[in-house]
C-alpha cells in the first residue's frame, strides 16, 4: 500500500485490541440462565463457543449460539448457516433480538457494578497492542475505537490499562448505525479544510469491510484485516484475493506504519 502521513486510524475493539472470549462465555451463559432458566449448562461448550465466536456480529447472537450448541447443532452447520439457524431459533422459541441485547447488557452491567475486578480479569489484551495504542495516542494520528460493543465497556477495559480516549473517539452500539456510516462521519468531521484525508480502518470481521469497499465515497479508507481476530480461514483467504482489503498480522500492527 502506498502509505501517505495516517490522519486518521479507527479500530474495532473485540478481535482486534481486545481478546474477551472467556468473558463472552461466561457472560452468555448467565444470560442464558436467565432466558432459559436453566443452570445445568456446561463449561465444555466454551471450547465450541470460542471456535464459532467468529460468526457473531452482535450481543443479541451470543445467547442464540450458546442455545444452539445446547440444542446439539453441530459446529459445521453453525459455520455453514450461521444466519438461516439463528433466524429459526429467534422464530420457533418466539424471542426478540432487542430483549435479548438488553438482557446481555444488563448482565454484563450488573457484574461490573458488584464484581468489576473479576469482570476486567476475563479480558486479554493482545500482546504488545497497549503499548502500540499509547504510542499512536501520542502521535500525530487521531485514534478512534469503531465498535459494535457497548461504549462504555470498552472505555471502561481502556482505562483499566492506562488508555483514556475521550468519549467522542469510542463510538460503539450505541450509535446505531453500520461502521462504514461511522468512517463517513468521522471523515467529514475531521476533514474540515477539504482536502482528502489518509484513513485506515482495521477490523477482524469480513463483512464489515466488505461493506466499507462498496461505499463509493470510502474508496480512499485503507481497509485491514486483522488475522488474530475472530475470523476463519475462509475469511482470511478471501481477503487475500480482494485488492481493497489487505491482511495484517499483529506483529505488523505493532510495528509503525510503514510495515503495513
Amino acid at each position: 500500500m502506498n502509505h501517505q502521513q495516517l490522519n486518521i486510524l479507527a479500530l474495532d475493539f473485540d478481535g482486534v485490541i481486545c481478546d474477551g472470549l472467556i468473558e463472552y462465555f461466561a457472560t452468555t451463559k448467565k444470560t442464558y440462565q436467565q432466558i432459559w432458566h436453566d443452570n445445568q449448562i456446561s463449561d465444555d461448550l466454551a471450547l465450541s463457543f470460542y471456535k464459532l465466536r467468529p460468526v457473531i456480529e452482535t450481543g443479541w447472537e451470543m445467547p442464540i449460539l450458546l442455545r444452539a450448541l445446547v440444542l446439539g447443532i453441530a459446529e459445521a452447520e453453525i459455520l455453514a448457516d450461521w444466519s438461516a439457524i439463528a433466524g429459526k431459533i429467534i422464530e420457533s422459541e418466539q424471542l426478540n433480538k432487542k430483549e435479548l441485547a438488553q438482557k446481555l447488557d444488563g448482565v454484563r452491567d450488573s457484574w461490573i457494578n458488584s464484581d468489576l475486578d473479576a469482570w476486567l480479569k476475563l479480558h486479554r489484551f493482545y500482546p504488545g497492542v497497549i503499548d502500540r495504542l499509547q504510542q499512536i495516542i501520542n502521535s500525530a494520528v487521531e485514534l478512534y475505537i469503531v465498535t459494535t460493543k457497548e461504549g462504555r465497556f470498552v472505555k471502561k477495559l481502556l482505562q483499566e490499562r492506562g488508555i483514556d480516549l475521550p468519549v467522542e473517539k469510542i463510538i460503539g452500539k450505541e450509535s446505531k448505525r453500520p461502521k462504514y456510516e461511522t468512517l463517513r462521519i468521522i471523515r467529514d468531521k475531521t476533514n474540515t479544510a477539504g482536502t482528502n484525508l489518509n484513513i485506515y480502518f482495521v477490523e477482524d470481521r469480513l463483512p464489515a469491510l466488505q461493506q466499507v469497499a462498496q461505499q463509493s465515497d470510502l474508496q480512499l479508507v485503507k481497509l485491514f484485516l486483522a488475522d488474530w481476530g475472530y475470523n476463519l480461514d475462509r475469511d482470511r483467504n478471501l481477503a487475500k484475493e480482494n485488492k481493497q482489503i489487505k491482511l495484517l498480522s499483529l506483529e505488523q500492527f505493532r510495528q509503525d506504519f510503514t510495515a503495513w
